[in-house]
């Protein structure tokens, strides 16, 4: 039988890549199981910091080692000392790609793409509008439902319109918070009127908590806008609320299901960037413990935003459980999740009684599905 060649895409230009690298990691493992040996073979495709695409032999050993390469941006081409003893092993191809813009010619042998690249210029739409530019299957969203999944202001509008109960929130732009001395002070006084304290200020499009804070004052919600227009145009501030965070997982295109519901507990003040990277500071708990009417409540959520957004493949919907008054809020949708063996998503769908080398497989045909639409189907 002849094997899928299934182009295996990480790294890239966020303040992810080494997220994205030991998902790529776990991925590759799964693509090897003994289940799936048979059918795939990988093609590995690593995106460096800068944007430059690599493959064959640096790429593989980028997968291999778990480690970023590192480039001097003066340097058009690896150092000895970083790809190892033998830099010989470096193809004409591979020399090729540390050309920015100039793909490796190894990109023509996929027959399908599994890009799991964390954060902008990777789940964004950017990516998925290129790889559909290319005319071959990828695993997860569309341009749409990355964009939308990306960005939380549009998020939330979608939301919205489809009726899913959130926090209650304000868009922002960086002119509000970069203005002249009369707009800012009444843009927070807005803020403060409309939402009060604890709020949690947000740039619009950056994943995995980076440039959040949570603000308790004016002193502190002042800090928190200018810092977060450093990294987004757009942000967007959401009233705080007491409540238990619940994740759920969703698997599948125009009939998605949903997973078993999981909780992430921990113990700092907010799941930040810190909390949620350093190992021991959080907790998941798979199931959780919630009744019965609760998890089929967050489940058929889950379903109506991956259907908002026109999602595909794979996406992790995350809650707010207000225990106290049993409201159950919509927070946000991620349509790459981290796929590590001890990511949430994968996690979820473990309990749920779907192995990880069965949940790559089936996100790999769920991609050849998505696109063979009427138009394309022979």
């Amino acid at each position: 039988m002849t094997k899928l060649r299934v182009g295996l895409l990480f790294g890239g230009c966020s303040g992810e890549h080494e997220v994205s690298i030991n998902s790529a990691r776990a991925i590759a493992k799964a693509l090897s199981a003994e289940q799936n040996a048979s059918k795939y073979e990988i093609l590995p495709f690593y995106i460096q910091k800068d944007g430059r695409w690599l493959a064959g032999n640096v790429s593989q050993q980028v997968l291999e080692s778990g480690q970023p390469l590192q480039l001097p941006r003066s340097n058009p081409e690896p150092q000895e000392n970083q790809l190892g003893s033998d830099s010989s092993q470096l193809s004409t191809a591979d020399r090729l790609s540390f050309s920015r813009w100039q793909s490796p010619s190894q990109v023509a042998e996929v027959d399908v793409w599994f890009p799991i690249l964390h954060g902008p210029n990777g789940e964004d739409g950017t990516v998925q509008g290129l790889l559909t530019l290319m005319q071959v299957p990828f695993v997860g969203s569309g341009v749409l439902g990355s964009a939308m999944g990306m960005d939380k202001i549009a998020m939330k509008m979608a939301f919205a319109q489809a009726g899913l109960p959130q926090v209650k929130y304000m868009a922002v732009n960086r002119s509000q918070i970069w203005s002249n001395p009369c707009v800012f002070p009444k843009l927070c006084d807005q803020i403060e009127l409309n939402l009060g304290y604890p709020c949690f200020i947000k740039p619009a499009n950056l994943g995995s908590s980076v440039g959040i804070a949570k603000a308790r004052s004016r002193q502190e919600l002042e800090t928190a806008l200018d810092n977060a227009a450093s990294y987004d145009r757009r942000i967007i501030v959401e009233a705080g609320v007491i409540a238990r965070e619940l994740e759920c997982a969703v698997l599948g295109n125009d009939q998605p299901q949903a997973s078993v519901v999981g909780e992430i507990t921990y113990s700092s003040d907010f799941y930040d960037y810190e909390t949620k990277y350093t190992q021991g500071k959080a907790d998941l708990v798979i199931p959780a413990t919630v009744s019965d009417a609760v998890t089929r409540q967050i489940q058929e959520m889950a379903l109506q935003a991956f259907a908002a957004i026109d999602a595909g493949g794979l996406a992790r919907v995350d809650f707010f459980y207000v225990e106290a008054t049993g409201e159950v809020l919509i927070n946000e949708i991620n349509t790459l999740p981290g796929f590590t063996a001890t990511s949430m998503y994968p996690l979820l769908w473990a309990h749920s009684g779907v192995s990880f080398p069965e949940l790559v497989d089936r996100l790999i045909q769920l991609a050849l599905e998505r696109r063979s639409t009427p138009e394309t189907k022979e």
